[in-house]
């Protein structure tokens, strides 16, 4: 119970505190049952490493560090349409921006019929393999269809939104489905972990030069990789036909992620024929979240609504 409530206060501080605001987000985060739970891996045992030293923290502003419980937070709509999205926040793979990003992007799913899943990932420099992350979102896809008969969900109708390196880890997840990250340790590792659509906002996707400078690139690849480790971890190179329909959106004038990682991975997916829309925004640099009100990266959010809706997995807006 008590980690439902501190899940609970963290989507209130959110919605109120980190600068976003929706009359019909926040209502669905009051009217909604306490966020629940579900643990990635059993017993909460997740494979290798000893994970960080003391509990896990969370900054004023909702950055999460120190995860040594990788997990989901559900926001349950009080009328769910079927959909499902995992929402990971990014970070450089150093922390989790919850406060910023995943929650109110949560709340905001929520608001619109959608269960959305928070995904909360172990960190590589936390005591934790760099591989980490990658098996923690290949896990969770897992283990959101096992959970579809509880939730209401339609398996088919899966997705995930990643910002910044969670844009990465969402990219990545799409794109090698079908690579082993893991032993398999139950029922659910026999579901698929292909999400059925994906959502990458201002995204880090390649780690190869001259687009390498990123912290989730030093984090997942270290200080000096070789061509081949770079190429091997960037999601623009592991495209294939079997990926699915992807939206981007991104600001010119990034300063962290080079808008080059959207304009690569668009020519990628073009190149074997994914359905793929993207949105280059003059302004807006780098972690805007959903966006404040006033400022051009706002229109984001509608625009994934109405693509989500065009490719059958939102209900179409009245």
């Amino acid at each position: 119970m008590a980690n439902k409530r501190r899940e609970l206060l963290f989507a209130a501080m959110s919605g109120a505190a980190f600068g976003w605001t929706s009359p019909s987000a926040a209502a669905a985060s009051a009217s909604s049952p306490v966020q629940e739970t579900l643990d990635l891996w059993p017993g909460n045992r997740p494979p290798q490493g000893r994970g960080p030293d003391g509990p896990e923290k969370v900054s004023a502003k909702g950055s999460v560090t120190q995860v040594s419980r990788p997990r989901l937070v559900v926001y349950r709509p009080a009328q769910p349409n079927g959909t499902a999205v995992m929402v990971i926040a990014g970070g450089g793979y150093a922390h989790i921006e919850r406060g910023t990003e995943s929650t109110p992007a949560c709340l905001w799913l929520q608001a619109q019929g959608v269960t959305a899943f928070e995904l909360i990932y172990r960190l590589p420099g936390e005591h934790w393999p760099a591989e980490a992350p990658l098996q923690d979102g290949q896990r969770a896809m897992r283990v959101i269809r096992s959970v579809a008969g509880r939730f209401g969900l339609d398996t088919g109708h899966v997705g995930v939104i990643g910002f910044s390196a969670g844009g990465h880890l969402a990219g990545f997840t799409a794109a090698t489905a079908t690579v082993p990250r893991y032993a398999p340790v139950d029922a659910a590792d026999s579901l698929s972990s292909r999400p059925d659509f994906a959502g990458l906002i201002y995204p880090v996707l390649t780690f190869m030069p001259p687009f390498d400078h990123t912290h989730a690139r030093r984090e997942i690849v270290g200080e000096h990789p070789t061509a081949a480790q770079s190429a091997a971890f960037s999601v623009d190179h592991l495209v294939t036909a079997q990926m699915p329909p992807v939206f981007l959106a991104q600001a010119q004038d990034d300063p962290i992620s080079p808008v080059d990682n959207s304009l690569l991975m668009f020519n990628a997916l073009r190149a074997v024929g994914v359905p793929t829309e993207m949105h280059i925004f003059p302004q807006g640099k780098h972690g805007w979240g959903l966006g404040k009100p006033d400022t051009l990266v706002h229109a984001w959010p509608g625009l994934f609504t109405q693509w989500a809706a065009f490719n059958g997995f939102f209900a179409a807006a009245n």
